[in-house]
């Protein structure tokens, strides 16, 4: 695609306004959130903004190693010392600034995390004093225990991102309750499946198993409110499964596989 065309369409995506609620609007700044532009032209403004500038001019002047990594306008810096970490934190607003941008007050902030390592507790609790944690694209990331003893950073499913999932699961059930029984069964199995194929990964079952639990109550609760005299108890629905089964959430995505030997 000729870089005329890709223009074209930015103009247009960006002049397009954008309809909530009924209501059409033409913002002067920034981009729709969640609109199809918002993470392209955050990828081309950000890669000078931050990218180049933090390999080019922050990196040489810090005492140990840093890595950023990003997606669209997500970002986490991590830094060997905290005094680099400080002092990068300080420059941010001036260089974001700089290009008319503004950093989220809530979502910015310095999180210790260094290695529990040597702080290893006896009986498999946590150490004195435990580290932070920061959400980056959906997942909490924090340090854990391995089953063999060793501290490592897993992921698991953002609180908010899975109490958002398991609200929208409940809309669509209370939306779509008079739809034939193979019908829901067969989109609600689809959506368990595409929550896997983002939120699966290793060391993230627990929170995959709340998310189905959760869409098995929702399903129950309004297949029990589609007239006066449904009474789907607990016992019925069990039976309705056993002929409309919802498949189990499994990790689809291992962190730790190693690649194959040429």
């Amino acid at each position: 695609m000729h870089d005329g065309v890709l223009l074209r369409l930015i103009g247009k995506w960006l002049n397009a306004g954008v309809l909530e609620g009924g209501v059409l609007s033409h913002p002067e700044a920034g981009t729709p959130q969640g609109g199809v532009i918002s993470p392209l032209l955050a990828n081309i403004y950000l890669h000078e903004v931050v990218d180049v500038w933090f390999e080019r001019m922050v990196k040489p002047r810090l005492k140990g190693k840093a890595v950023l990594v990003r997606y669209a306008d997500d970002l986490v810096m991590v830094f060997d010392h905290e005094e680099d970490a400080r002092s990068v934190l300080a420059v941010l607003p001036k260089r974001f600034g700089k290009y008319g941008l503004t950093l989220h007050p809530e979502k910015t902030r310095l999180v210790p995390f260094r290695s529990p390592r040597g702080n290893r507790p006896p009986k498999g609790g946590t150490p004195s004093g435990n580290p932070g944690t920061f959400d980056l694209l959906g997942f909490t990331h924090y340090w854990a225990l391995s089953q063999r003893g060793y501290w490592l950073v897993k992921q698991k499913t953002a609180k908010n991102r899975l109490s958002r999932a398991i609200h929208r699961i409940a809309e669509w059930c209370r939306s779509n309750r008079h739809l034939p029984i193979a019908e829901q069964q067969r989109a609600l199995a689809q959506k368990l499946r595409g929550h896997c194929e983002y939120y699966g990964i290793t060391g993230n079952s627990y929170s995959l198993g709340r998310f189905r639990t959760g869409l098995l109550c929702a399903w129950r609760k309004w297949l029990d409110r589609r007239s006066y005299h449904a009474q789907m108890t607990w016992e019925r629905f069990n039976r309705l499964l056993a002929g409309h089964p919802i498949p189990p959430a499994v990790a689809v995505h291992s962190l730790y596989r190693r690649a194959a030997k040429p």
